[in-house]
Formats: structure tokens, C-alpha cells, sequence
């Protein structure tokens, strides 16, 4: 059973009449989320002092769980202060947004126009992805427990049992990876077209044709595992390269300005910036000792930029994987995931730079992937 309540402050601030605050009681366990409250709090009202919060904030507790609470925040990279004596205050962390839980549905229920959103490339956001852990201490916790599993099912696998798996899940990588962009290959089809060359009928070449420079690209990971281990433009282009052969895609970083369907968000369009984000993305996955914060950087950023005109995402997750191979992680091949649901996932983080349901994507196909393949 649930209660919801309603705390009026009774301080009005410029452009402000009122601030209200829905609070959730939880009766089963009688214990109120106070750090959303505060943090719901700070969002609406800006920096504040704890005196401020005291008085308006409308929680029955002592000023020291206070600032215990706040002190938690600020380990979590979710709040921030400043100043000294009667000027310190409180506001929210500029990696508040990234990490901030979200409703995919309620947020894509909004129609395209009536979104707030960050519209264009955000400059900023190299340098916050590079100062906070991506993933939580639970979370990494649970990821190494399956690549421990991984790493036991493979030792006593003989090498042709290896290459079977590693077989099927590059299939299954290519048909998903070509379905999210459209391709109506079923998952049979693009399995006989692989390992038999034979097109299904009804199908256009291009979609024969993308499936097919899917598996080249990934058997070309495969035999040469080391080959992204270190990360440059060049290497991501020859990656691109091989997805966009005989194709009609552009090789390269785009000249021009491209749009990216189902939202308002704007990539750069200026090749030498273009150029620089991407650097900047294989400086920090470089930087990085921990392959899941690689490899989940490469999903979204280089979506995010959008370096070429045609193939970003399908760039995106062979590189990713790339990442995986080199360090003898289990690759993922997001069969099980739904295209829509990775779309509204991939826009968020354009609209929002929020990171939360694709983590949860992630995470959900590398433990389908450990439990499914080898």
C-alpha cells in the first residue's frame, strides 16, 4: 500500500509562488525516501543553504541526519558545494542528470516538440563522463560475477565448441544489430544468408549486403582481437568501413549536417569538431582501466556524434564488442532486446545525456549473452 502526501513550503523565491514536493510513504516499511526529497528539493530551488533546507524542506529530522544524508549525496557525485562559513551551500551535481532515474514510458509519452531536451552536442559532457564511475559498485559487482562465470565456461571448452558459440553469436549480433536499423531479415534468414549465401526472397540486396559486412566485421574483431585494443579515429573508420562496403554510405567523417529521426537533438555538423569529439571519446576509453565503462562509452558516444552519415550505431556496438574480445570478455549480441525499447534508450541519452536505461540494457544483454552462449 502506498500514501502519497503533498509538503508546501511556505518560502516563495523569485519566479516562484510555490514549490511542491510529492513524497512517497512506503507503509510496509514506514521509511520515507528523504535523499530523493532533498534531491527534488535542490533541483527545484538551486544552491541553498542547510539552514534553508531546514526550514522549507517539511521532513521531521534533526539538521545532523541532514547533512548526514547530504554528505551521502556528495559521495554519490549527486551533490555539490561551494563557498565557506554563511556563504556554503548546496546544489545539485552537474553529473546529477546523468545518472538520474527516469521513466522511459512517461518521458516518450510527451510528443517530440513538447520535450525538454538538450538539442545540441554537448560540450561539456567528455569531461563529466570522465570524472565519475559509470557504473555503481553493485553493478560492476554483478558484471565481473559473470565474466567470472564466462571465464569458467570457456576454460575447459575445446576450440571448436569455442568457434561454434562465437559463431552463433555473431548471427545473432548481426541480425539484431541489422533488425534495430531496420533490416527485416528474421533471425533464420539472416542464419542461412551467413552460412549459406543464400538471400531470402522478397528481401532487398542492401539488407543481404548489411547483414553480410556485419560478420565480416566481427570475424575481422575476432582474428584480430588486439587491433581496437588501442582506440583511434583511423581504426573506427576502417570499422565503418567494413559495415558501410558496397553499400551507398559515405566512408569517413561526415561534411555536412545530418538528422537523426524521432527527435529534435542536433549533432555537430562541422567536420573539425566532429573530428575532435571523437578523439576526445578514444582519449578517455583509452584512459579507462575497466572494460564494461569502455565498452558502454562506445555504445552511446560514438551514436551520440554521429561521426558518419550513415552507420553510427551499427558502428557503435561492433567497436563496443571490440572492446570485450581484446580483453577476453564475453561480447554481447543484444538478441533479446527490443529494437524500440534501445531506440528510447539511445534518444534519452541524446535528449537528457542520461545514462540509466542503457546501463540497464547493457547489463541485462551481458547476462544473457554469459548465460546463452559458450
Amino acid at each position: 500500500m502506498r500514501l502519497i502526501f503533498f509538503v508546501y513550503s511556505n518560502h516563495f523565491r523569485q519566479n516562484m509562488s510555490r514549490i511542491s514536493y510529492i513524497c512517497e510513504l512506503n507503509i510496509e516499511g514506514f521509511i520515507m525516501n528523504r535523499k530523493e526529497i532533498i534531491l527534488n528539493y535542490l533541483k527545484d530551488s538551486g544552491k541553498c543553504s542547510l539552514n534553508d533546507m531546514m526550514s522549507e524542506i517539511g521532513l521531521s529530522i534533526s539538521a545532523a541526519t541532514l547533512k548526514r544524508d547530504l554528505s551521502d549525496l556528495i559521495k554519490q557525485r549527486q551533490v555539490v558545494t561551494e563557498g565557506l562559513g554563511k556563504a556554503f551551500r548546496y546544489s545539485l551535481s552537474p553529473y546529477y542528470e546523468i545518472f538520474l532515474p527516469i521513466n522511459i514510458d512517461e518521458y516518450f509519452e510527451r510528443e517530440i516538440d513538447s520535450r525538454r531536451i538538450k538539442n545540441s552536442y554537448n560540450f561539456e559532457l567528455l569531461e563529466l563522463l570522465g570524472g565519475v564511475s559509470l557504473f555503481t559498485f553493485a553493478e560492476l559487482e554483478k558484471l565481473e560475477q559473470l565474466q567470472e562465470k564466462f571465464r569458467k565456461n570457456i576454460s575447459g571448452l575445446a576450440d571448436e565448441l569455442y568457434k561454434k558459440d562465437m559463431e552463433r553469436l555473431a548471427i545473432d549480433l548481426s541480425w539484431k544489430s541489422s533488425q534495430i536499423e531496420g533490416n527485416t531479415y528474421s533471425l533464420l534468414e539472416t542464419e542461412r544468408l551467413l552460412k549459406e549465401k543464400k538471400t531470402a526472397s522478397g528481401k532487398s540486396k542492401d539488407e543481404a549486403v548489411m547483414l553480410l559486412n556485419h560478420k565480416d566485421a566481427i570475424d575481422f574483431i575476432v582474428e584480430n582481437p588486439d587491433y581496437l585494443n588501442t582506440l583511434t579515429i583511423a581504426r573506427i573508420e576502417d570499422i565503418h568501413g567494413i559495415l558501410a562496403k558496397e553499400l551507398n554510405v559515405d566512408r569517413n567523417i561526415r561534411r555536412r549536417r545530418v538528422g537523426i529521426t524521432g527527435t529534435n537533438y542536433i549533432p555537430l555538423d562541422n567536420e573539425f569538431q566532429i573530428r575532435e569529439a571523437l578523439e576526445g571519446v578514444c582519449r578517455l576509453v583509452n584512459s579507462r582501466d575497466n572494460v564494461f565503462e569502455k565498452s558502454i562509452l562506445l555504445l552511446f558516444m560514438i551514436s551520440y556524434i554521429q561521426p558518419f552519415n550513415d552507420g553510427n550505431k551499427r558502428t557503435a556496438r561492433i567497436v563496443s564488442n571490440a572492446q570485450l574480445i581484446a580483453a577476453g570478455y564475453c561480447p554481447i549480441s543484444f538478441r533479446t532486446v527490443d529494437s524500440i525499447d534501445y531506440k528510447k534508450a539511445m534518444l534519452l541519452f541524446y535528449e537528457q545525456n542520461n545514462i540509466t536505461v542503457f546501463k540497464e540494457i547493457f547489463i541485462e544483454q551481458f547476462d544473457f549473452a554469459v548465460n546463452n552462449y559458450f
